[in-house]
């Protein structure tokens, strides 16, 4: 089970469609998606004890490792990696398939569907040398020839080149993030479809439709500066207090960063959806019989009161305990363990403010667990808007019986080298519950019909 080497392992997209191909092989999240990657547990708990500067520097080469020079993503052919995508999965009939945006919470849904994901969006990590991360005027046009050509071998892709230097600090040190979109299912998509689904089988379509402000910078091409999490895009291009706060630890005095002029706004690069997809996949379906829904969301946590609520409610209608609440956070997610355990999965993007409000808020309206456990992602560095330990432990106190912090060095946090590996073997919660069968598609249906209007995420027929 690999994917190309062409896209990187730590992204979303890929590290979510490894955990759900695992899952439906009947095995467990690995770190990074390959199980070998537990050898690298010691080096990583060794170096935890260096100073944070040399952390620092260890996470950018680690994360920088994979990225790929200007000629080879150059002439990189998406239908190789979509054919690696679909070989991911277990040969054999589903009832549905799910497609488009990325989404922590979706993987648990299609856990509980038993159904595979196929990405809209994967992340292209290209090499880079001479941009700093403070710098992105260097950035926007720094790899023109290296996209055209890219995007001339691919017609059916949109290209976001995103830069973001308060979050990916430091793997931008050394790394581009040239994230695609497919437009069209493609021929290798379209062959998984027709070979794996059901007769009148559902095609649900993921759609996020947070956007962000981009710089046109060609055709099928914008420049994306900044990206969900801490900051919002105003503040991305404003500055303000704690933009230069930020900016003097790392020796910069400035207020604000120097960004090209955006021209528009763009589905968000990670998250968002691109809607050309929709019409291609609708054709699609009606030339082979299948069903389309749409589960539409503006902002990637919408679906996390959901999914945790079918969850909850889905343990009770089997008789199982539904007490012990399980926060992923962004690829730091196991779904086979999570239905194990019987765990009540609330996925969150990044461990910074808006997250722990979004928490907060479902936590208010629930009606309680008798333990929370709670993952936390470590990007390396304290970048604006992340959320303090002691922040993080007042949600903890708000079950009943125990909080506890799932693989996560607090001590270290948010440059917990292991915390990558650690989260997979983390053990808090005991298995629980025998393996089930997936979810009836008729039990989804009822429990959304039941919960209408309660959610900010809804499901609405295509076709």
């Amino acid at each position: 089970m690999t994917l190309s080497r062409d896209v990187a392992s730590f992204d979303s997209a890929t590290a979510m469609t490894t955990a759900i191909a695992r899952f439906l092989h009947g095995r467990h999240t690995a770190p990074l998606g390959a199980p070998t990657a537990r050898a690298l547990l010691p080096l990583a708990a060794a170096a935890n004890r260096l100073p944070v500067r040399l952390r620092e520097s260890i996470y950018s080469a680690a994360s920088a490792a994979e990225a790929r020079p200007p000629r080879r993503l150059a002439a990189v052919a998406f239908e190789e990696i979509a054919t690696s995508i679909v070989r991911l999965y277990p040969r054999r009939r589903y009832p549905a398939v799910m497609l488009g945006s990325s989404n922590g919470a979706l993987m648990h849904l299609c856990a509980a569907l038993g159904i595979p994901w196929l990405p809209q969006t994967v992340l292209l990590p290209l090499r880079q040398r001479r941009v700093p991360p403070d710098e992105p005027m260097r950035a926007v046009h720094a790899f023109d020839e290296t996209a055209r050509r890219l995007l001339d071998r691919n017609p059916d892709l949109v290209l976001h080149h995103m830069h973001d230097p308060n979050q990916d600090r430091l793997t931008s040190r050394r790394m581009a993030y040239f994230r695609v979109k497919r437009t069209r299912l493609g021929p290798a998509y379209q062959r998984f479809l027709v070979d794996s689904l059901d007769p009148g089988a559902v095609l649900f379509i993921a759609e996020c439709t947070r956007r962000w402000p981009t710089t046109r910078v060609g055709e099928r091409h914008v420049f994306q500066f900044g990206a969900v999490g801490g900051l919002e895009p105003a503040e991305y291009r404003a500055g303000g207090p704690r933009v230069a706060a930020y900016l003097r630890r790392y020796g910069i005095a400035r207020q604000r960063w120097d960004v090209p002029e955006s021209d528009g706004e763009s589905p968000e690069a990670e998250w968002g959806f691109e809607p050309a997809l929709r019409d291609d996949v609708i054709a699609f379906a009606r030339r082979h019989g299948y069903r389309v829904r749409r589960l539409v969301f503006e902002d990637p946590e919408d679906l996390s009161p959901l999914v945790a609520d079918l969850y909850r409610w889905w343990y009770r209608e089997r008789g199982l305990p539904a007490d012990q609440l399980l926060v992923d956070s962004f690829i730091l997610l196991d779904p086979r363990r999570t239905l194990l355990t019987g765990a009540v999965p609330y996925w969150s993007v990044f461990p910074v403010q808006s997250s722990a409000d979004a928490l907060a808020r479902y936590l208010d309206r629930s009606d309680g667990y008798d333990g929370i456990h709670l993952a936390l992602f470590c990007h390396g560095v304290e970048s604006v808007g992340l959320v303090t330990v002691d922040q993080w432990r007042a949600l903890l106190q708000r079950a009943r019986v125990s909080g506890t912090f799932a693989g996560v060095d607090v001590r270290r946090y948010p440059s917990d080298l292991a915390n990558l590996f650690r989260y997979h073997r983390c053990r808090r919660v005991p298995d629980r519950c025998p393996p089930a069968d997936p979810l009836p598609m008729r039990m989804f249906d009822a429990f959304l019909t039941d919960s209408r209007d309660r959610y900010p995420a809804s499901v609405v027929d295509a076709n």
